[in-house]
């Protein structure tokens, strides 16, 4: 059992539900990032979601757009968050999950990633663009290693895709909210209820939401219905705001921990 499944087993053990970050690695810069994501495991975190800067980052919004773009022009590679990671692990056994487009990770080898990424300390890792019908091997190289492998389901999936998409999916199953990229949305999907009811006739796994997810009062709403809520381009949109400032880690810290309390 690695730090995912442990975290979501303790949660549902005492009905817990799990608030999961996002964050782009190397923005504003790695050992920023480290900062970031000690200070949101100090103020309540449940996993972190590292995401790899892409060159072409088509399901996401300007806000990660930006984020990724300023990682990049910085000069964050694969090797540099794995090292990130090996910082992180000095201090910190909070679940940390990479998040990538498949190519960064397809490029490495598979079996390579999957042993250091495992050696690291990465817990699981979603390929937001990876098919689950293109998935064996990529599936097959991380559970050899003990890496869990979340997989995006959206609610426009067929009834076939869902049951697929569940069953390949470990550590938690990734619900997208709503179609369309990443970013602050003012309300939640009307659909979302019935669409997460619809998803738990098919796993036993938990069960976490994104995209779109900004507030406290929505993380609560998910809470209601899923195992756990998935904030990114919020947390994204204060780094970049309070870039530079020596409050930086301790700002998002904060924001971290409103949303956790249900604080608007």
């Amino acid at each position: 059992m690695n730090r995912i499944e442990s975290r979501f087993r303790s949660l549902r053990d005492t009905g817990g539900k799990a608030l999961i970050p996002f964050l782009t690695a190397g923005d504003p810069d790695l050992e920023a990032t480290r900062e970031i994501v000690l200070a949101m495991d100090e103020a309540g975190a449940d996993v972190v979601e590292l995401g790899v800067p892409f060159s072409d980052p088509i399901a996401d919004g300007p806000v990660i757009q930006r984020a990724t773009e300023r990682s990049l022009a910085g000069g964050t590679t694969l090797d540099g968050i794995l090292g990130l990671v090996r910082e992180i692990r000095r201090s910190s056994e909070i679940p940390l999950v990479l998040f990538s487009y498949y190519n960064p990770l397809l490029s490495r080898g598979l079996d390579r990633l999957a042993n250091e990424a495992a050696e690291a300390g990465i817990d699981g890792l979603l390929a937001s663009d990876l098919t689950v019908e293109e998935s064996g091997a990529y599936v097959e190289a991380m559970l050899a290693r003990g890496l869990s492998t979340v997989f995006l389901v959206a609610p426009t999936s067929s009834p076939e895709r869902i049951k697929r998409i569940a069953q390949t999916s470990t550590g938690f199953l990734y619900a997208v909210s709503r179609t369309g990229v990443t970013g602050t949305r003012s309300a939640l999907s009307e659909g979302l209820t019935r669409f997460l009811r619809l998803l738990r006739t098919h796993t036993d796994s938990p069960i976490a939401v994104g995209f779109g997810i900004s507030k406290p009062e929505q993380v609560s709403a998910v809470w209601r219905e899923a195992d756990g809520a998935v904030v990114g381009s919020a947390i994204v949109a204060e780094i970049e705001s309070r870039s530079g400032s020596v409050d930086l880690a301790s700002s998002v810290g904060s924001f971290v921990r409103r949303l956790r309390s249900g604080d608007s």
